[in-house]
């Protein structure tokens, strides 16, 4: 059973930084892109930034420059790291697997919540 687990969500002012980390367990076929959506109240889900398994890296405009995204294939693990954070950098940010012959998969999300 594929499993996502983030952590590294928090409280934190304007201008912090925060580091998110996602970490794949049961997977039996190769992860191709591996990435973090955010959901903001009352908003649709939209995708932060996503990492191919070459490592190409998409980032939505909005974070560019501010976060960097870094992904480790040898332990299915994805990594966010936030910085200059602002208010409306807040979310639940979920973590988000694409896995070859197998679908998409989902983490439970992590609430990160900046304050001006």
């Amino acid at each position: 059973q594929v499993q996502l687990v983030e952590s590294g969500g928090g409280l934190v002012q304007a201008g912090e930084s925060l580091r998110l980390s996602c970490v794949a367990s049961g997977i039996k076929f190769p992860i191709n892109t591996m990435g973090w959506y955010r959901q903001a109240t009352g908003k649709q889900r939209e995708l932060v930034a996503a990492i191919s398994r070459s490592g190409t890296i998409t980032y939505t405009d909005s974070v560019k420059g501010r976060f960097t995204l870094s992904r480790d294939n040898t332990k299915n693990t994805v990594y966010l790291q936030m910085n200059s954070l602002q208010p409306e950098d807040t979310a639940v940010y979920y973590c988000h697997a694409a896995v070859l012959l197998a679908g998409n998969y989902w983490g439970q999300g992590t609430q990160v919540t900046v304050s001006s």
